[in-house]
């Protein structure tokens, strides 16, 4: 057996970063806070996948996409004999080449649904102009993106199980090699990488690296940038801030659909226990402001959600007994709104940081700490 080059650094250093980015962007998923890191990783894989995309048509040999094995009879008789030793292969077996397609396949269709639903849901990034007209979609795109990413990982999953049997079963190198880039062949084979694939592996790396970087520290990027618009509550209905921020934050409107916000005006000589009294013209003035700017009028995921969980409820004004908000606050411990630092339920900007300005932001979300 003679020791053969197979694997330039290119594919090697590529393959180590596919990894890690993919691996940090799926657990980052799970955490609504870490939401524009999320993304950030995940462009970055996207500019990754880009460039071995082109790799497989400018590399060398056995990188290029004219040299995976595609045969449907080598790739049956390589599954049926899963455990015993197959042909000898030096680039990609059919597994893997089939593998390596799909995962390219699948991973531009999971970077360009998480796009979708982060501009549809979220309101931010690249695509947010869909925001306005698709939000009331935002759960089928959001939920197309976990498909795609999920699958991803179901194909990464087999793909490593695969190479583990390879080198654990069929005593095969082939795992050994992405890291050294060596293989044991029966013939003497070794590949050059010429001035251009050099600097196509430079520009490839540098590109990746560099867009991470800029993704994570550059949150005005068109691809993270929020559209959402800050409100100043003071100069918008001055009555609003005045009245409604004298006691408490101002709460955005569309946190409560027009018929919760008629039944609280109605009442205010018993506001959640207090006397909230305003005279007949301002109060007239605020409902017509709440109910211009309430969640039946705003695309703003929270407000959907209030909105479908007051469906069928007409006497619901407190925010924090919606169905929604329970929802998604149910994995926070009592203890954390009881704790001296929030105090209560209702205390929003506790960990909302920018809740009075109408900004309900995943990556805005601050809990205090030490509760």
């Amino acid at each position: 057996m003679k020791k053969s080059y197979i694997w330039p650094f290119a594919n090697r250093i590529s393959h180590i970063l596919m990894m890690l980015f993919f691996a940090i962007t799926y657990i980052l998923g799970d955490f609504k806070n870490l939401l524009s890191y999320h993304v950030a990783f995940g462009l970055a894989l996207g500019v990754l996948f880009v460039f071995r995309t082109g790799w497989g048509f400018v590399g060398p040999r056995y990188s290029r996409f004219k040299d995976f094995n595609f045969n449907l009879q080598d790739l049956k008789k390589y599954m049926l004999n899963v455990f015993s030793k197959t042909k000898e292969y030096a680039g990609h077996n059919p597994a893997s080449s089939y593998a390596i397609i799909a995962m390219i396949i699948v991973a531009f269709l999971s970077i360009i649904t998480g796009l979708l639903a982060y501009g549809i849901e979220e309101n931010h990034g690249i695509l947010s102009f869909l925001h306005s007209t698709y939000f009331k979609n935002m759960e089928i795109f959001k939920d197309t993106h976990e498909f795609f990413s999920n699958l991803f990982l179901a194909i990464v999953g087999i793909h490593m199980v695969g190479a583990l049997m390879d080198k654990f079963i069929k005593k095969s190198d082939a795992v050994d090699s992405m890291i050294n880039g060596y293989k044991k062949l029966k013939k003497n084979l070794h590949v050059e990488t010429n001035i251009f694939q050099n600097l196509y592996t430079l520009i490839w790396v540098a590109a990746s690296l560099f867009s991470l970087y800029y993704l994570i520290f550059t949150k005005d990027t068109i691809f993270i940038a929020n559209a959402n618009v800050k409100q100043n509550y003071a100069l918008v209905h001055k009555d609003f801030a005045n009245e409604c921020g004298s006691c408490h934050i101002t709460y955005p409107p569309f946190l409560l659909p027009k018929k919760s916000w008629t039944l609280m005006m109605s009442n205010l000589e018993n506001h959640f226990g207090d006397d909230a009294s305003i005279d007949k013209a301002t109060n007239h003035s605020i409902l017509a402001f709440l109910k211009q700017n309430s969640a039946e009028n705003s695309t703003h995921q929270a407000a959907l959600g209030i909105l479908n969980s007051l469906k069928d409820d007409n006497g619901t004004i407190a925010i924090t007994k919606t169905s929604f908000w329970k929802k998604r606050h149910k994995k926070i411990s009592k203890d954390v709104f009881e704790s001296a630092k929030v105090k209560s339920r209702a205390n929003c900007k506790a960990c909302h940081t920018d809740i009075q300005n109408g900004l309900i932001e995943n990556d805005l979300i601050n809990m205090p700490k030490g509760v």
